[in-house]
């Protein structure tokens, strides 16, 4: 049976590189509507699983369906002159061509209409990440692409930019492809998880995988907990998911 969601299928991926595994066995499907998070210590082959399954890589084991090219995708650093006066809504066509109404829409639906004319070097760090997934969402794209979107934006900012994807998540029913270390905000806002160490420790939903040991021992194996949080201990963590 064909699944009219499914935008893409990883079934069993690696890539060998250098003579090692960057990532290996990782299975994983992205539908629409839906959020997926890629989650691992440095190293761990998070960025390389998602270029996986954008299909960047040739020799690859394993196989990747892709059912869409409507995809975008915002990286963990953005390259930009901040000497030069380029406003948000300069930003916005930078590469792309997009009419006034599609600039407006995504600039509303990422609560940063009101700053399209202020420049880019004025923005906070959380109203440059808004302006970085406005540009991104313009085309209303099925499949977004999203590498460590809370650069430099506090908890505050964290919460709201997390809830911000799943809204858009929900409004565009479109898939999003999410790589975080912030595991403790994250997993309230994500419909699937993939645990990874250059390969998968565990993968499930949140609500599964709190019910097993295998989330706990995957953050203490690979020294995450603390990324949950400077005052929050793993039971608390576990116990606040839990009823969610």
């Amino acid at each position: 049976m064909i699944d009219n969601d499914l935008l893409v299928k990883v079934s069993d991926a690696g890539l060998y590189k250098n003579g090692k595994w960057l990532v290996k066995g990782v299975n994983l499907n992205i539908t629409k509507g839906k959020i997926v998070t890629l989650i691992g210590p440095n190293g761990s082959g998070k960025t390389t699983t998602a270029k996986i399954a954008l299909g960047l890589y040739k020799n690859i084991e394993g196989t990747v369906e892709r059912l869409t090219n409507k995809i975008s995708y915002v990286p963990q650093k953005v390259s930009i002159d901040w000497t030069l006066p380029v406003r948000v809504i300069d930003f916005m066509v930078l590469t792309q061509d997009l009419q006034d109404q599609e600039i407006k829409d995504a600039l509303n639906l990422t609560g940063v209409e009101h700053l399209k004319n202020n420049n880019l070097r004025e923005l906070s760090g959380g109203e440059f990440q808004r302006v970085l997934l406005a540009r991104a969402i313009a085309k209303k794209p099925d499949l977004l692409v999203l590498d460590e979107p809370v650069q430099g934006v506090d908890f505050t900012g964290e919460v709201e930019l997390y809830a911000l994807i799943k809204k858009i998540s929900e409004t565009l029913q479109c898939g999003i492809l999410l790589i975080s270390h912030d595991l403790h905000v994250v997993m309230s806002a994500t419909d699937y998880v993939v645990c990874l160490n250059g390969h998968v420790c565990c993968s499930g939903t949140p609500v599964l995988l709190l019910k097993t040991k295998n989330i706990k021992n995957f953050l203490e194996k690979n020294h995450l907990s603390f990324y949950l949080s400077m005052n929050m201990s793993m039971t608390m963590f576990m116990t606040q998911m839990a009823t969610s």
